[in-house]
């Protein structure tokens, strides 16, 4: 054999091991993407964003090695359609789901309409469709029926409850309504045998999930009901405690110190598995802090169920260790509508297939490469209370209510109602809210003239101490 057929026999044997070597290599592990959301904690009870009285130390460790958001918004101040636009991606308005209970049907619908419309895409479809392992965990409120169960809306893993609320310890046999019994999938949890506190038992069966898909991509929503009511705490942390001598905020801070702890176990877990880096972790809360649960909103003006600041902005963590950078604050508003555009490019997807996202994906502006703000203006109703958002400017209209200017620049707290000194800003934010509510849909449900007069009153100037915020949930 000669010297050239010797060396072509040598380069397709080389070749050929190449290709083999690469066939059996498995392509490179897609991001993870966790999403942690906390239900009704105030806007400075935790260490990032000034709390004082306890600590929230593991919460406080994501904040340092990422970047918070302190124009971070969700898409409502209630639970239910806040996380119907945080799993879509679209303002759920678009679809009718405007209100929090399914109390008053609307002309049109019936009992079968009353959740999460099945024409939306979640974030689990979407991540599943990118080749991901899927699980939602802990409160779900998108509806009982099978139609709108986890299990047929993206996730392939379900651990949690289908209601708004539930004990945070286990019900006897056989106690618990429908909304509040646990599942795992679709299985009832035996919870005498199986429940020790829900906070912990959620993250357990994350970790679950984590360890068995460790060499997988994985997506995870994880809907803490803490620090929902009702306030039910460990004594182990009401111990630690003695020195708040409310009740209701001591056990209330007991809950929250608790889901910090299940968060360390989280990250902990992250570190150990070696994904720390190749993991997206997310933290926000659903809405502002309850009225009736001890939370407090600090410097915001507003709570829960509101248009104030106090009842839609939120603690807003991204961490992704390597990708983002710590310590950094970002300024400008973002969304809870925006993470399903962020997740979707982190998984290398796109959003061709589905109906138009409101969200965008952040990851250039937190990583400081887009100088531009990620959103124009941001809009939210519900019922006869409305709010925008354009730069400084911050319109509140609530019906039967004079229209409330604020310069959030120069007024975070809402104090000062500049309506009558810029009537220009007045008028084109209401055509803006206008144009922009000529696109939804009437509403499949609505909860009745009792939180519509609290819509009223809660939108009122002279409403300006807890004391009188309280009154109006």
């Amino acid at each position: 054999m000669n010297i050239r057929k010797m060396l072509g026999m040598i380069g397709i044997t080389v070749a050929l091991i190449c290709v083999l070597g690469m066939s059996t290599h498995s392509p490179i592990k897609k991001p993870n993407v966790i999403i942690i959301l906390s239900d009704d904690a105030g806007y400075a009870d935790f260490g990032f964003t000034g709390l004082e009285h306890f600590d929230t130390p593991n919460i406080d460790r994501l904040a340092a090695e990422g970047v918070v958001c302190t124009s971070g918004y969700v898409t409502a101040s209630v639970c239910c359609p806040s996380r119907a636009g945080l799993l879509t991606g679209r303002y759920q308005q678009r679809f009718g789901h405007e209100f929090n209970n399914f109390a008053v049907i609307c002309d049109g619908y019936s009992p079968e309409d009353m959740g999460l419309d099945v024409s939306e895409k979640t974030i689990g479809d979407l991540m599943q469709a990118q080749g991901y392992k899927t699980m939602a965990l802990g409160k779900w409120h998108m509806g009982d029926l099978p139609r709108y169960h986890p299990n047929n809306r993206g996730f392939d893993e379900f651990y949690g409850f289908l209601g708004g609320n539930r004990s945070y310890f286990p019900y006897p046999k056989g106690k618990g309504n429908g909304g509040q019994v646990m599942y795992h999938n679709k299985r009832r949890v035996d919870e005498p045998t199986e429940l020790t506190y829900v906070t912990d038992d959620l993250t357990s069966a994350a970790l679950n999930f984590i360890r068995q898909n460790k060499d997988n991509s994985f997506c995870i929503y994880l809907a803490y009901n803490a620090p929902h009511t009702p306030n039910e705490a460990k004594e182990e942390h009401l111990k630690k405690l003695n020195d708040i001598k409310n009740w209701r905020r001591k056990s209330y801070a007991a809950m929250t110190i608790s889901m910090d702890e299940n968060i360390g176990r989280i990250q902990k877990t992250l570190r150990e598995l070696d994904i720390e880096k190749n993991t997206l972790l997310i933290f926000v809360n659903d809405n502002g802090g309850a009225t009736n649960n001890g939370s407090d909103n600090g410097q915001y003006r507003g709570m829960k169920g509101s248009k104030w600041e106090g009842g839609i902005r939120v603690p807003f963590i991204f961490t992704w260790p390597g990708t983002l950078p710590a310590g950094v604050s970002y300024d400008q508003p973002v969304s809870a509508l925006d993470l399903v555009s962020t997740s979707l490019a982190v998984a290398g997807g796109n959003c061709t297939d589905v109906k138009k996202l409101d969200g965008v994906n952040l990851i250039p502006y937190l990583q400081g490469k887009d100088k531009t703000s990620p959103h124009e203006i941001l809009f939210w109703r519900r019922g006869v209370a409305a709010a925008v958002r354009r730069g400084k400017w911050k319109l509140i209209r609530s019906m039967g209510n004079p229209n409330l200017l604020f310069n959030l620049d120069k007024d975070a707290s809402e104090t000062v109602n500049v309506a009558d000194k810029h009537p220009e800003v007045v008028r084109e934010l209401l055509e803006k809210l206008k144009d922009w509510e000529s696109e939804l849909a009437p509403p499949k449900w609505k909860e009745g003239q009792k939180w519509e007069n609290f819509q009223f009153k809660k939108h009122r100037m002279e409403v300006n101490t807890r004391k009188l915020e309280r009154k109006y949930p």
